[in-house]
């Protein structure tokens, strides 16, 4: 995905640019990526960039009007258009369009112009004048930055391939935080999936002086925003009301075209009641899956009509299953592991959404932000025998340090535990294809959701307001899971329990089927239960997928030589696995999907990077 690289190293500047092209090359995923470098050898810093072509921060690097002040900078900031025109009073030269006139905010402001960004974004500020380079990024921590430190160098990049690339040495999966992908789907505390990596924590602010020192500073901090005062209800959802209609049209203004990805549910509903784009100015689509339209599409079609939009399906199809091998690949590639083989979707829906607009528009984080959806967990189950005894232990200290983090304040481990970690390898998916953005991120919402009245979060009542008030026409029509639409009570009552039902029938059914259920699946297809069932949630059916379509891929993978190696497995009963599961008489999926997904990443991040 884009992003930033950089060195930090009083080493031979031969040796430094030769390492850092290395780093930048394996980034350059697609060919409408821009890149360059920036190089200080008096600071020792070497950095570079890659971005999409005509982004918001395709205009590297900025410099002010002296030229004495360089800004290397990745991702988007979204401000109000009167505080950009504020800049321009003040006499600064800049293209309101793009990142040019974030310069001038350290100009004004110096280090505190971190304070005044908003959006996800990581960057490079060089102030050779003060001897100073400042490592910065978003203070949620989406934006990643890995970086390895030793005595000779400060390696740092959006992707952590770039540093495999550079440091072979460090080419090893960390157990620990393999433990907790297995666990939690995600590696917990800012660390990585590979040894002596980390992650840049949100909010940071970490300088660089003339000797190449770093001091670790952070610019803000989840307590500024947990002590604030709670408001009255009334009080509160006025002002949530005036937030909406303030902050959504932010995210509308881009010099490229956007495009909605318009879902059944009320987070991006509420996106469309908080806008009034003319008929056909925004582009909607959905994804669906092979079988059948979701209700996902059914009911957006509803919501783009009655918003005078124009509406595209975006399809899997047997083309996704033919190229599944080498999309796999991709995805763990891409995400440098995050991402599972089972999210492999992504790259192929993507790809077809950027034809639409480069810009993605989503609700992404609506129902963690405004509603109390917590989706890291660490209940994903698969069988004790798939380990081998001397990894167990990492599976329970997984499930130890995750009980351990999940305390404290809970819209603060949604925001800057949760949606960093979890939700990181889909969102580095879908930014390699085209830039994405949501306004449930904003931090003036953010900051608001913090004074909510207890219990706002745990109900979905404030979103059916927000609905209501703004576009009386789309509370009218019912989501897929029963919620809205014009019924009384007890219709709407029954609604909920039906399609509640059904989600979870579906889910279980293609996912989470207990192990010998399967043995049942032939019953089930002579009472048309699946044809009834599958479909109409879920886009991908990979439980069936890895019986017949993806069978021999997941025989090529599992039983090849190379996994029974891998020092976490019990080589046993991944034999028995793949052929229980592809002769449909149990379900793996689980272990099926994390197993070939750690394959791949030491075939294509660990041995071949």
């Amino acid at each position: 995905m884009p992003g930033i690289v950089g060195i930090v190293s009083k080493g031979s500047r031969e040796k430094n640019e030769k390492d850092l092209h290395l780093m930048m090359d394996c980034m350059m995923h697609e060919p409408f990526y821009t890149s360059g470098t920036y190089i200080n050898e008096q600071l020792g810093l070497y950095a570079g960039w890659v971005c999409h072509k005509e982004s918001f921060s395709d205009c590297m690097p900025v410099l002010n009007e002296k030229k004495d002040v360089v800004l290397i900078f990745t991702g988007e900031n979204f401000a109000d258009k009167e505080f950009i025109d504020q800049l321009k009073r003040k006499g600064h030269e800049f293209d309101a369009s793009d990142a040019s006139y974030l310069i001038h905010l350290y100009e004004d402001s110096g280090d505190e112009f971190l304070q005044q960004l908003n959006g996800w974004f990581s960057g490079i500020l060089i102030d050779p004048k003060r001897g100073k380079v400042l490592l910065f990024n978003d203070r949620y921590g989406m934006q990643r930055i890995y970086y390895h430190e030793s005595k000779e160098a400060f390696l740092f990049s959006s992707e952590a391939k770039s540093l495999l690339k550079a440091r072979p040495a460090l080419r090893k999966l960390d157990a620990k935080s393999l433990g907790e992908l297995f666990v939690c789907d995600c590696v917990l505390e800012n660390r990585s999936l590979y040894s002596d990596i980390l992650l840049l924590p949100g909010g940071s602010c970490w300088k660089f002086d003339k000797s190449n020192e770093v001091r670790k500073d952070f610019y803000f901090t989840p307590a500024i925003w947990e002590n604030q005062s709670t408001l009255d209800e009334k009080v509160f959802y006025n002002r949530l009301r005036e937030t909406m209609l303030s902050v959504v049209p932010r995210y509308f203004r881009a010099k490229q075209p956007i495009a909605m990805s318009l879902t059944s549910g009320l987070d991006t509903r509420s996106i469309m009641s908080c806008i009034s784009a003319g008929p056909g100015e925004l582009p909607c689509f959905t994804f669906t899956g092979i079988k059948r339209d979701t209700l996902d599409v059914r009911i957006a079609q509803k919501v783009a009509t009655a918003c005078h939009q124009t509406h595209q399906v975006l399809r899997l199809d047997e083309k996704f299953l033919a190229d599944f091998p080498k999309l796999a690949e991709r995805t763990i590639y891409i995400t440098d592991g995050y991402l599972d083989v089972c999210g492999t979707y992504d790259i192929y829906y993507n790809e077809l959404a950027r034809h639409i607009a480069p810009i993605r528009m989503t609700g992404k984080f609506g129902s963690e932000i405004l509603g109390s959806l917590s989706m890291l967990k660490n209940t994903i189950r698969y069988n004790e025998e798939l380990f081998h005894h001397d990894f167990k232990k990492y599976i329970d200290e997984a499930v130890r340090t995750f009980n351990d983090i999940k305390k404290g304040h809970k819209l603060s481990f949604a925001v800057f535990s949760e949606t960093p970690w979890y939700q990181y390898g889909r969102l580095a998916m879908e930014m390699s294809k085209l830039t994405v953005r949501t306004p449930y991120m904003d931090n003036d919402l953010i900051k608001l959701m913090y004074q909510a009245p207890p219990q706002t979060r745990a109900s979905k009542e404030i979103r059916f307001r927000l609905i209501e008030d703004g576009n009386p026409e789309l509370s009218k029509i019912m989501t897929d899971r029963g919620n809205l639409g014009e019924y009384n009570y007890l219709i709407s009552t029954c609604a909920q329990m039906f399609y509640y039902s059904l989600f979870k029938a579906e889910y279980i059914y293609l996912y989470q089927l207990p192990y010998w259920m399967p043995k049942l699946d032939k019953v089930f297809s002579s009472i048309l239960l699946e044809k009834l069932l599958v479909g109409r949630y879920q886009l991908s059916h990979y439980r069936k997928w890895f019986q017949k379509p993806l069978s021999n891929y997941m025989r090529e993978i599992l039983l090849d030589g190379r996994t029974a190696r891998r020092p976490y497995f019990n080589k046993e009963f991944i034999e028995k696995m793949v052929s229980l599961h592809s002769q449909g008489k149990y379900n793996y999926l689980n272990e099926i999907n994390k197993t070939i997904s750690v394959e791949l990443i030491h075939r294509h991040l660990i041995e071949e990077t």
